[in-house]
């Protein structure tokens, strides 16, 4: 437990990080914010409860309590871009997905407040992921990376037209063996109604890239879902329980058929 995420340590040799879904912004930061900003629309929401059937896979599940617009915990430190050509956002964002500006003329973080909160809330997030990571191979002799997270479907600034329902990133293979990602699609193949992609708009982002090494025996898988699947996409942002229920077995099936694979090639 720390006072920037919450660990949950499970008995599988599967992690699952959700860094998208804090919605704190710390009280001394609030006032450079533009007003809708700390709604932190921009959220992952609900995941944790979306997700609800993890315990019953034996799965570590990591989570941050303070929101993306603090810092974007699936960046890496040093802010390049994670898609060269396309908008991207930043290590400490300063735009909605709107485009539009997330802090008041001139009160965006500068260079100093960049690295503070990069040591504040990166840092015992990523040490805690690297942590539990090892722990987890030393247990098991490997590991699965699950990184969980979800979108609005339509975002004009980051991706033409409406987004596939499932966009399944493994770093374009270099982050997961292929029968793990083979699997996963393998599993959605179960519901054509739900459109699904593979290293598509979302190849994976830092944690993924970084984590994902196949050749060390941790394998990093990261699912980016459309919040239409299972919530409201528009204020107040509401869980669905009906759609959700209909989109958790596949989700569950999703990842136990990921850990599965794992296992199988590790038998």
């Amino acid at each position: 437990m720390s006072d920037v995420f919450t660990l949950h340590e499970g008995t599988a040799p599967l992690l699952v990080s959700m860094p998208h879904i804090g919605t704190e912004i710390p009280s001394e930061l609030k006032g450079g914010y533009m007003a809708e900003a700390l709604k932190v629309e921009d959220t992952d929401w609900h995941l944790h409860q979306l997700y609800n059937f993890l315990p019953l896979l034996g799965a570590s599940v990591l989570r941050p309590r303070y929101s993306r617009y603090v810092i974007d915990l699936n960046r890496p430190p040093d802010d390049a871009p994670m898609y060269p050509g396309a908008s991207n956002t930043e290590l400490c964002p300063t735009r909605f997905f709107s485009g539009e500006p997330l802090y008041q003329a001139g009160r965006e973080p500068a260079a100093d407040e960049r690295a503070r909160r990069r040591e504040a809330y990166w840092q015992p997030y990523h040490s805690a992921l690297f942590a539990e990571l090892a722990r987890l191979k030393a247990q098991h002799g490997f590991v699965l990376l699950w990184d969980a997270h979800s979108i609005r479907s339509q975002i004009p600034w980051l991706f033409e037209g409406k987004l596939p329902d499932l966009n399944i990133g493994t770093a374009s293979g270099a982050s997961a063996h292929a029968s793990i990602t083979a699997a996963v699609a393998q599993a959605c193949d179960s519901a054509p109604h739900i459109s699904t992609a593979i290293n598509g708009r979302f190849k994976g982002g830092y944690i993924t890239r970084c984590y994902g090494q196949p050749a060390q025996d941790v394998h990093a898988v990261q699912l980016e879902m459309c919040q239409s699947l299972y919530m409201q996409e528009v204020p107040p942002y509401a869980y669905d329980e009906t759609l959700a229920s209909q989109v958790q077995p596949l989700l569950r099936n999703m990842v136990a058929g990921a850990l599965h694979a794992a296992n199988h090639l590790y038998a």
